[in-house]
């Protein structure tokens, strides 16, 4: 386990020192969130933050891995996939901030690269790494062979994570806690599996994370964006897939799944009854507008991530 404190000691003093220049640098660079007009009142205030910190911790934990981790081909396809579709995310910002609205790229141009994106890790998780389309399944000594469908199966997971992960980031600390919490138990995962090189990226994660959450705490200093949103959807993606972990990612990542799914739940109520299930969505919102802190938000969210973490860890054979 040392070479994972490395790893995570390593990107959080990157962050901490990075964050110091960085930020500075955004805010004069005017590089400020647009903030939606249909939000909640409260966020008004947080126009003008700067946005883009995804460039401060994703480097941290590109660099911590390369420098402390085995280069293996893992390795080298999870940094790629992060780095991937968090330039999805820059661009996306880049956009934003230019055009002063709070849409970027177009969802067919974004889709389009995710899954070109998506394709890659999940072909080479295929073709190019031990048990082919073999799942791990919770609380089993065996595997679940999925054949050929690995592929459109892992495609779904990738997507579907990546875009979760995104619609998540929408208060103070949320995602990064969040993250905190999920790449330390992949951190454990992953040790306990003898995969040490994703034992060292998870790590590497978490370190970067815990030193974003220093300037992205309530009251932010600074947003993720989508160049650290998409970034980090990326990584837990490819750290899902190259460990074989698609299904333990359900109770990891269980928080994100509830927010997507109160976003599908939503449109769908108010495309057959013309009423909407919560005052706003994703569910975060609803929360907010029922009353609630956005530091309660975050706090029960975190402890609920805590939990069901907790749970798939224990289900690790």
């Amino acid at each position: 386990m040392i070479e994972q404190y490395k790893a995570a000691l390593v990107a959080f003093i990157i962050v901490i020192i990075a964050g110091l220049f960085i930020i500075p640098m955004l805010a004069k660079l005017k590089f400020g969130q647009m903030v939606r007009n249909d939000g909640p009142k409260s966020h008004i205030r947080k126009t003008g933050t700067p946005t883009m910190g995804g460039i401060i911790f994703i480097p941290a934990i590109a660099l911590s891995v390369l420098v402390l981790s085995e280069l293996t081909e893992r390795v080298i396809m999870t940094v790629i996939i992060m780095i991937g579709f968090s330039l999805i995310g820059f661009f996306d910002d880049y956009i934003k901030i230019k055009k002063k609205r709070s849409l970027g790229l177009k969802a067919s141009q974004k889709l389009l690269f995710q899954i070109i994106l998506a394709f890659i890790l999940a072909i080479y998780a295929y073709y190019c790494y031990p048990s082919s389309g073999t799942l791990k399944v919770p609380w089993r000594q065996y595997g679940w062979d999925l054949g050929l469908m690995f592929i459109p199966f892992t495609v779904f997971v990738t997507l579907g994570t990546v875009n979760s992960v995104n619609l998540t980031d929408g208060l103070d600390g949320l995602v990064s806690g969040i993250m905190v919490i999920i790449s330390f138990f992949y951190t454990l995962t992953a040790t306990k599996a003898g995969l040490s090189d994703m034992a060292i990226i998870s790590a590497a994660v978490t370190g970067a994370c815990i030193g974003f959450l220093v300037y992205n705490f309530h009251p932010a200093k600074v947003f993720m964006g989508d160049t650290g949103s998409l970034g980090l959807g990326g990584v837990l993606a490819a750290i899902s897939v190259l460990t074989r972990t698609h299904l333990y990612l359900i109770l990891f990542g269980m928080i994100f799944i509830v927010e997507t799914l109160s976003v599908i739940l939503q449109v769908i109520a108010f495309r057959f009854t013309g009423k909407r299930l919560f005052k706003m969505s994703p569910i975060h919102h609803h929360f907010e507008l029922n009353g609630w802190s956005e530091k309660k938000v975050v706090f029960v969210f975190w402890a609920f991530t805590l939990v069901t973490g907790f749970i798939g860890f224990m289900l690790v054979v």
